[in-house]
């Protein structure tokens, strides 16, 4: 019989007042209740309850052992309870961890809206171009545009697709001319994102003819964020790559022009991921669900917005 089990036995036994009593409270027999006291005692070399066969009284080492037991049997009740709560009851706060222009355009946002629904809920937010070690760096979650995911173990859903496009500044356009096929933009200053998603080699677009590659044109600037890219294009360097998500606030506002509107990059799939299907807590299956209601809807109007884009130089 384990410690906890026989501090039970005994708080029991102290607190009804015999081992008859304690025997049907717990479910057992009055003879595993004797001897669950009397390998207590004996583990402890110490008397707790003198017994005679009309009454049992606790020594004074039973007295304060009692008081002990009954403040850690407390502590572990509360600690059950709570960690039963978590999967019924989102609150507490989740470690969340995504990739910077998702994270900046559309997870954000969905962290505000979800805290009106689950204020008790709160987020450390982890915005990187890589994919952690969820275990290792202790994410509840990464939210991760990807072609595909490597086998880990982890559970992944899946939130939707988007891609990217090019985009310049119409002050550069109308420096140097618009380009109107994938092939000519080896005679442009083309500016390339450098991280774990876009292709170093080349270039593989989706067009009118199906999927085109070009080897990647040679490049002035290199950086490793979309909106850093975002900020160099106003900025009217180049032609660059820009995910969706980064690129519609400059298309509204006319500070970006799309670039061959007819092609983009090949999709990409967004995931969450995240370690366990069992026993998830409560707050991270409803942030779960309220993603996979909320980021879709902000993916198709940001690509409706991308579609709609022409080129216009001012």
């Amino acid at each position: 019989m384990d410690v906890f089990q026989t501090m039970r036995f005994f708080t029991a036994v102290a607190q009804s007042g015999s081992f008859t009593a304690a025997a049907q409270l717990l479910d057992t027999t009055t003879t595993n209740v004797s001897k669950a006291i009397s390998s207590l005692e004996a583990r402890l070399h110490t008397r707790l309850i003198n017994r005679t066969t009309r009454r049992l009284a606790l020594t004074e080492a039973g007295v304060r052992y009692l008081q002990r037991c009954e403040k850690i049997l407390e502590e572990i009740r509360e600690a059950e309870e709570e960690a039963g709560t978590a999967q019924i009851d989102p609150k507490g706060r989740l470690k969340i961890h995504a990739v910077s222009a998702i994270g900046n355009h559309y997870v954000i946002d969905a962290i505000a809206r979800y805290r009106e629904i689950h204020p008790s809920v709160m987020f450390d937010l982890t915005l990187t171009n890589r994919l952690p070690d969820l275990l290792e760096e202790g994410y509840d979650m990464s939210i991760v545009l990807a072609r595909d995911l490597p086998d880990s173990g982890f559970v992944a859903q899946r939130l939707g697709t988007t891609y990217s496009i090019l985009c310049a500044s119409p002050a550069y356009l109308k420096k140097r001319g618009t380009p109107d096929s994938p092939g000519a933009l080896h005679a442009h200053d083309c500016l390339r994102i450098v991280n774990t998603v876009m292709p170093v080699e080349h270039w593989v677009f989706e067009g009118p003819e199906g999927m085109e590659t070009i080897n990647t044109p040679e490049s002035s600037f290199h950086v490793n964020t979309a909106d850093a890219m975002t900020v160099a294009l106003t900025a009217g360097m180049g032609i660059g790559v820009q995910p969706i998500a980064s690129a519609v606030a400059g298309l509204r506002a006319g500070t970006l022009v799309r670039v061959l509107p007819d092609y983009h990059f090949e999709e990409l799939s967004l995931f969450a991921i995240y370690p366990s299907r069992k026993f998830v807590d409560a707050k991270i299956k409803t942030w779960l669900e309220f993603l996979k209601n909320h980021i879709p809807n902000l993916l198709a109007a940001d690509e409706k917005i991308a579609s709609q884009s022409e080129h216009r130089v001012r």
